[in-house]
């Protein structure tokens, strides 16, 4: 779902970005409240509101996501797929910086091998479009920080959706009630076929998350890694053989380079987790044969 969005977009036109944006914000509450309601989950919501600390977080969650939708619907009706795709090819790879360089986390010999690939694809990538791909990039940081709060603030999918466009809905709404005042809000002017699909912006946005939320406790975190690289090359295909978006030269070097970064890292987590889970079977294996745990004997 995450990977063919691209052509629910332009079937919002002549809506612009930014009123599209708003009614996504105001949709997604109306759908995740229907969705609390149903399954009678409200506690959350009481806690958070006495948590400023918390709270404060999830504002700069939504300022994020904001920044990160806004750019991305933008970037799709106005022909960049293929530049969009490639924010979310690096993410990991900013992701990774940002734990290093926020965070203090070590990184291993090929994760540091892949971010300088991933850097020198973008310094390419720049070179080629004249200047440095600011939309790959504004959506690359705006989300890998988004992901880096959320870690802190530690909601459930749902909640965190619906904590975040409760905060998003009254600028939102006020946003589309200035247009309406001045004529140019499109959901009361183009149909009832126009506001229907407009208003299914809160099922588009919702309802993949709601299946990624199911997917992560049924799914190997390895699995669902390698998963999550299908969304952009769904992009990036769409934006070559359906929009017919242009890949001279130098942006297939660009790509490339960015694909061997991600290569070196899916290859360096799978080996990790794979001597993850024999360590773990070892140990198994000697506690149900009653062997002494190597730290016992260490410390007797």
């Amino acid at each position: 779902m995450w990977g063919l969005v691209p052509l629910f977009w332009p079937l919002l036109k002549p809506a612009g970005a930014a009123e599209i944006l708003a009614h996504r914000m105001v949709w997604s509450l109306a759908f995740v409240a229907v969705a609390l309601l149903t399954i009678r989950r409200w506690a959350w919501a009481g806690e958070l509101l006495r948590q400023p600390r918390k709270l404060g977080l999830v504002t700069i969650a939504a300022g994020f996501i904001t920044i990160n939708w806004g750019v991305y619907i933008w970037a799709v009706n106005s022909g960049h797929v293929v530049e969009a795709s490639l924010g979310y090819f690096i993410n990991p790879l900013v992701t990774i910086a940002m734990g290093v360089l926020l965070l203090k986390e070590r990184l291993r010999p090929a994760q540091w091998a892949a971010v300088g690939v991933g850097l020198a694809a973008v310094i390419v990538l720049a070179v080629g479009y004249g200047q440095p791909p600011w939309i790959s990039l504004t959506l690359a940081f705006s989300f890998a920080t988004y992901g880096l709060v959320k870690k802190k603030v530690n909601l459930g999918g749902i909640e965190s959706l619906a904590a975040e466009t409760a905060i998003q809905f009254l600028p939102a709404l006020a946003y589309l009630l200035w247009l309406n005042s001045h004529g140019t809000l499109t959901f009361a002017q183009e149909g009832p076929g126009h506001a229907a699909l407009l208003a299914s912006t809160g099922i588009v946005t919702a309802l993949p998350l709601v299946c990624f939320g199911a997917a992560a406790i049924r799914v190997p975190l390895s699995t669902l890694g390698l998963l999550q690289y299908m969304a952009p090359v769904f992009q990036f295909l769409l934006g070559i053989l359906y929009f017919h978006e242009s890949m001279p030269l130098e942006r297939w070097a660009g790509f490339a380079l960015v694909w061997l970064a991600l290569v070196l890292l899916t290859t360096d987590a799978w080996r990790t987790a794979r001597r993850g889970r024999a360590a773990a079977a070892i140990a198994q294996e000697r506690s149900a044969a009653g062997s002494p745990n190597p730290v016992d004997t260490v410390e007797a």
